[in-house]
């Protein structure tokens, strides 16, 4: 296993380098063949493996990263007192290769359909269709997204939203007639302070305003300027409410237009969604000696939010134990590797057996 996750982290994998998933979407083809002996059904860089007859469970896994290309040249994949590193070891490569053992282990496949998906770090926008059509019918969803502290499971997930908003202003020359412009810049400086203002701390809703662009050169007043809006929240209701209050916004210059897209939503996973599988995955590790089980409800998204969102029984957080995920430190603890992988299979096995 620790060979095939060296030659996954090795295989880089940014979200936005479409070549690079391509790359890596054959190196994941090939391992994922090797290790279950049949090819995957491949959707660009998307890849699926279904064993028979309708879906009963689903295990849900993605293989892009945060991390760009050349980031193995200053995180290189090393294993050293009982610690590997390397970028995307975390989130969550080592959780893939841990799906791909668990389902070769399993004595019977039948109902098992494992989605291994290439955009889920920028919102799953060209898999969205592909998981909630494998979703479909299914008893259980287990996501292999690296645990909680302490190898928590996640049993909670708040919903989340990706906006950009536009601000389409009159470009002039800065130094001859800047009062000829209207600009986008300032109108922009305007918007970011009013999305600031939309989360709500008591509910633990959070709206923040991330990437920013504005101009093309330093002598000339900006026609267009742009922000990245990043929203969290526990409820539907909150989410909505946010949307609403954005598309609501107006600018201060009555000259300048304003333009709100949608990026990506995904709603809550709330614990009901969680209750019963983990109650099972309790009962089941408790079965193989492995520690108690415990759970955690954590602020990032993930495609277990659009399974639960479905109404599919959904477990987060089944993969990789360790830390650091997106960050210098990202790391996982290896010794955490084979009883993580023993409890997934076992949790298949029995949901599958649940079905029967």
């Amino acid at each position: 296993m620790l060979d095939h996750i060296r030659t996954l982290v090795e295989t880089e994998s940014p979200s936005a380098d479409e070549a690079a998933l391509h790359r890596s979407a054959d190196v994941v083809a090939a391992l994922g063949t090797q290790v279950l002996g049949t090819p995957p059904q491949r959707d660009g860089i998307h890849l699926t493996w279904r064993f028979g007859g309708p879906t009963r469970v689903l295990v849900l896994c993605h293989h892009d990263t945060v991390w760009p290309i050349g980031s193995l040249r200053t995180h290189p994949f090393e294993v050293v007192d009982g610690i590997l590193r390397g970028p995307g070891c975390f989130d969550m490569k080592t959780g893939l290769v841990m799906a791909l053992h668990a389902i070769a282990e399993l004595p019977d496949r039948t109902g098992v359909t494992l989605l291994v998906t290439g955009d889920e770090e920028i919102g799953s926008p060209g898999s969205r269709a592909l998981i909630e059509a494998a979703a479909t019918g299914a008893k259980a969803a287990f996501v292999l997204e690296a645990s909680g502290p302490g190898g928590a499971l996640k049993t909670e997930r708040k919903g989340s939203a990706g906006y950009s908003l536009r601000v389409h202003g009159k470009a002039a020359h800065s130094g001859l007639e800047p009062e000829r412009g209207h600009n986008a810049g300032v109108e922009l400086a305007h918007q970011v302070l009013a999305i600031a203002t939309l989360g709500d701390a008591a509910l633990g809703t959070t709206v923040t305003p991330t990437v920013l662009s504005a101009g093309t050169t330093r002598n000339t007043v900006p026609a267009l300027a742009e922000v990245a809006i990043d929203v969290r929240a526990a409820t539907p209701g909150e989410l909505s409410r946010v949307e609403l209050a954005l598309r609501a916004l107006q600018p201060v210059d009555p000259a300048i237009r304003l333009e709100l897209s949608t990026q990506s939503h995904r709603p809550p996973m709330t614990s009901e969604s969680s209750a019963a599988l983990f109650a099972r995955a309790s009962k089941l590790a408790a079965g193989l000696g492995l520690a108690p089980l415990t759970k955690t409800a954590v602020g990032g998204g993930s495609d277990g939010n659009l399974t639960a969102g479905m109404g599919v029984p959904t477990l987060d957080g089944l993969g990789a134990v360790g830390g650091g995920a997106h960050a210098d430190d990202e790391h996982v603890v290896v010794a955490e590797i084979p009883g993580r992988t023993a409890l997934l299979a076992a949790l298949i096995a029995d949901a599958i057996a649940e079905g029967e």
